[in-house]
């Protein structure tokens, strides 16, 4: 059994800073790709940030230069710091990990709960 626990969502005011974090545990035998996806209401989940196992990383558009996305491998861990935060980014974001549980299987998507983020003033 896998989990994928986010925190570090809450509420903020335009311009502020967020840093969220997202770490596996369980049955894990290697991790490759992390991502960050986020859903307002009313829209379909869309990608903010991905990093590959070699550290490429990409972004959206409307978070290029105020997102950074950073993982830890030896911690499972996977980060998104948000800065200069504007209400449009308002919305629930969700971690997904590329998990291989055993040498035999093949990497499966995983998602964490979602953790909301608030824009406001």
């Amino acid at each position: 059994q896998v989990q994928l626990v986010e925190s570090g969502g809450g509420l903020v005011q335009p311009g502020g800073s967020l840093r969220l974090s997202c770490a596996a545990s369980g049955n894990i035998f290697s991790i490759s790709a992390m991502a960050w996806y986020r859903q307002a209401p009313g829209k379909q989940r869309q990608l903010v940030a991905r990093i590959r196992t070699i550290g490429t990383r990409n972004y959206a558009d409307s978070v290029k230069g105020r997102f950074t996305i950073s993982r830890d491998n030896d911690k499972n861990t996977v980060y998104l710091q948000m800065y200069s935060l504007k209400p449009e980014d308002t919305a629930v974001y969700y971690c997904q990990m590329q998990i291989r549980v055993s040498v035999i299987t093949t990497p499966q998507d995983m998602w964490g709960q979602g953790t909301q983020v608030t824009v406001s003033s």
